[in-house]
Parts: C-alpha cells; structure tokens; sequence
C-alpha cells in the first residue's frame, strides 16, 4: 500500500508526498502523488492512474478529508498523470483540474467536461490554494510538449513532474536521494530517452536555477533535497537528450 509522508510543514501550510507502492503489479512503473494543503484547502499533484487510484484515495484519507478536495495539478496528459481522472469524478463532479491548454481536449477523454479543465497557458499562471501563491513553471518537451510543473516560494518545494525522474531497484527506493552519484545512474537512460529536446532542458536548467528550491519532487524516484538539488540541476544541464542510448 502506499503511504503519506508530510515532507514540510509550516503551520496551516504542508507538502504530503503519497509515495511508491511496493505492492503494485510489476507491469505498472511506480509514482509519487503530492497534495498541498494550505488551511481548509489542498491541491492533489498528478493524482496517477486508474490502477492506483484505491492505494492513492487511501493514503490521502489518512490525512486530508478527501470530501474536501476539489482540486487537481496535472503536469501533462500522460496516463500514469491523469487517467484515474474519471474517477476522482464521480467522487466529486466539480473537481478541478489545472492542466496546459494544450491538452485541454485530450485529457477529457479519461474523463471531465469543458468545465472541469481549467488551461494554463504556454507561459505559466498562478494558483491560489487558501490565498496562498504557487506557481506553475513551464517545462515543455520535458517531455511532453504541453508541460507544467508547480512551486511553491512558501516551502521552496519544485513539483518538477519527469524531470528528475528515476526508475529505481528495490532497497535503493527511499524518499529522498541520500547516495546522489549512486542514485544518478538509475536516472539517466529514463532522461536521455525521454527529454526530447536539449534547448528546452538548458532554457529550463537556466530558469530553475536562479530560484530558491530546498527540495525537487519527481513523479517518480526519489526527492531531491539540499545541495542535491543543485548537483542534479548541474548534472541535467550536461547531458545529451533526446537520443537512444547506445
């Protein structure tokens, strides 16, 4: 089953990541779900698929009110995103969910109607949880080409989506990375192949590090927390992507 973890907490205002199920099905590539909650209200980040949607509504009840959440963060419209959409649905028809415009067509098909999507446009927005201010970061083609990630200034938390991402063997799978040239090797053929664009990962690495991060959440792998987020922003910026690994 997975479990919740609060990773930040500063009064009324806390980060729980909803971390990797070790009694998944081998077939499913394992995800992190993170839920922001600022006072009475809270945002589910990348909520994941059908297939764990029970292990993720379990978890988030053991420390939200699922009848109060009406919001979702979808980074881009992958199935391991966003497919258990409709059923967060008939939890509750007025949900919410942030995605680019760009997908704002397509998602529907795992549920929704033209009223349950509300689009960030190319360059980003902001999103008000309990009148607190996140902030959507552009990321497109890493790797999809509509693609938001979520921070937060209060937490100096990036919710970075793939990017970051890491496919790990079991008793290397802890929350966050503590051996960072060990954990680095599980993460690189996942990034060659799937950052499709070397122009888009510099203008990102050139974005992210001017701002203030204490911590970098994957959807997959393990966090990124310190110094470790800068030696991945580094290590990110030199590598070749968009290429079969040879």
């Amino acid at each position: 089953m997975k479990t919740a973890r609060t990773i930040f907490e500063d009064g009324e205002h806390k980060w729980i990541a909803i971390v990797r199920d070790p009694e998944r099905p081998n077939y499913l590539i394992d995800t992190n779900e993170y839920l922001v909650v600022h006072g009475d209200e809270a945002l589910l980040l990348d909520p994941g698929g059908n297939e764990v949607f029970p292990a993720v509504f379990s978890a988030l009840s053991t420390v939200y009110d699922p009848r109060r959440l009406d919001r979702i963060f979808a980074s881009h419209q992958d199935p391991d995103i966003i497919s258990s959409l409709s059923l967060w649905i008939e939890f509750n028809p007025k949900i919410k969910c942030y995605i680019s415009w760009l997908w704002a067509s397509f998602v529907p098909h795992f549920g929704g109607t033209d009223e349950t999507f509300i689009p960030i446009p190319d360059n980003g927005m902001d999103v008000m949880l309990g009148g607190h201010r996140l902030q959507t970061v552009p990321a497109h083609y890493l790797h999809s080409a509509g693609n938001h990630q979520l921070y937060d200034p209060k937490a100096k938390i990036l919710f970075s989506g793939d990017v970051g991402a890491a496919l790990l063997p079991p008793g290397e799978d802890t929350l966050f990375v503590e051996n960072f040239d060990q954990h680095i090797r599980h993460a690189e053929g996942f990034h060659r192949r799937w950052m499709g664009s070397n122009k888009a990962k510099n203008d990102w690495c050139s974005r992210v590090a001017s701002m203030d991060i204490d911590m970098l959440c994957p959807q997959h792998g393990a966090i990124y927390q310190g110094e470790n987020v800068r030696r991945f922003i580094d290590w990110f910026s030199r590598l070749d992507v968009g290429v079969l690994k040879s």
